[in-house]
This record gives structure tokens, C-alpha cells and sequence, in this order.
């Protein structure tokens, strides 16, 4: 096989190989470097599009959907501008895991634990999960659609 042709039957799609093209297409990969790489990038190329690390342009997105509403008779939905990015979220969430952890560092819980005992650590403790709970629950309701097609949850 020529470099060529496998360049062309590796763009047209793996589904369409047979066992054979299959062999033959990695018989020619493992002796030709120039087209490893080639695949390699392709292959690169082929995961960043499927895993949304692009995004779609807020432009064409909104005339097709204002298009699809327009057909359907319904309602345009509109999102609110302005959300806080999902790396906004992450840093947030991770300024929140740390204050919550270096907080027994600035008070005198040794001394409070030698009047009271631990049980002041309970109520502590439900007061740290219902705020881990509910920034997660948060991050996740915000960031629903993002987070299944990520995941391929649809």
C-alpha cells in the first residue's frame, strides 16, 4: 500500500474496514513512520473534536435555535449570560475544600476539645458536608449538559 492511498482510506472512516484493509492498513504503520505520525495526529485531532475541548460558536448556535423554536412554535429560552466558568467553579470549589481543612488551624479546638470532649467535631463535621454537598450539587445542576456529554450520559 502507498502512502497515498492509505492517507485516503484512513480518512474515509474506520467503521468501513474489513479485517483484511485492517491488516494491511497496520502492516503499512508499523514499516512507514511518516504515516504513523500522520495517524497519530488524525487520531489526536479526531478525540479533541469528540471530547468538547472546543467550543461551539454562541453565534451559530443561537440562529439555529432561535430557527428550531421559530419552527416548532415555542418559546425562545434564553441562558443567562455571564455564568461562572467550569474552571472558576473548580478553583472555587477547591479555595472552599482548603479554608474548610485549614480552619481547625485557627482556633484553639485544642482547647476547646479538652472542655467539651470531640462531640463539638459532629455538628462541625454535618456543617462541612452540607457545604461540600451543597457546592457539588450546585456545580453539577449548573453544569449539567457540559457534564453529560462529557461523561456520554444522553
Amino acid at each position: 500500500m502507498k502512502c497515498d492511498e492509505f492517507k485516503k482510506t484512513v480518512y474515509e472512516g474506520e467503521e468501513k474496514f474489513s479485517p483484511g484493509e485492517r491488516l494491511s492498513l497496520a502492516f503499512h504503520v508499523f514499516f512507514c513512520g511518516r504515516c504513523a505520525r500522520e495517524l497519530r495526529r488524525f487520531e489526536d485531532a479526531r478525540e479533541l473534536l469528540a471530547s468538547g475541548f472546543i467550543p461551539p460558536s454562541p453565534d451559530f448556535t443561537d440562529a439555529v435555535m432561535a430557527k428550531i423554536y421559530e419552527e416548532e412554535g415555542e418559546e425562545e429560552v434564553f441562558d443567562i449570560p455571564g455564568g461562572v466558568s467550569t474552571r472558576g467553579w473548580v478553583i472555587a470549589g477547591v479555595l472552599i475544600l482548603l479554608s474548610l481543612a485549614t480552619a481547625f488551624f485557627g482556633g484553639d479546638f485544642s482547647g476547646i476539645a479538652a472542655s467539651q470532649g470531640s462531640s463539638f467535631l459532629l455538628p462541625l463535621g454535618i456543617i462541612i458536608g452540607i457545604i461540600v454537598s451543597a457546592y457539588g450539587a450546585l456545580f453539577i445542576g449548573s453544569h449539567l449538559k457540559e457534564l453529560s456529554a462529557r461523561f456520554r450520559l444522553h
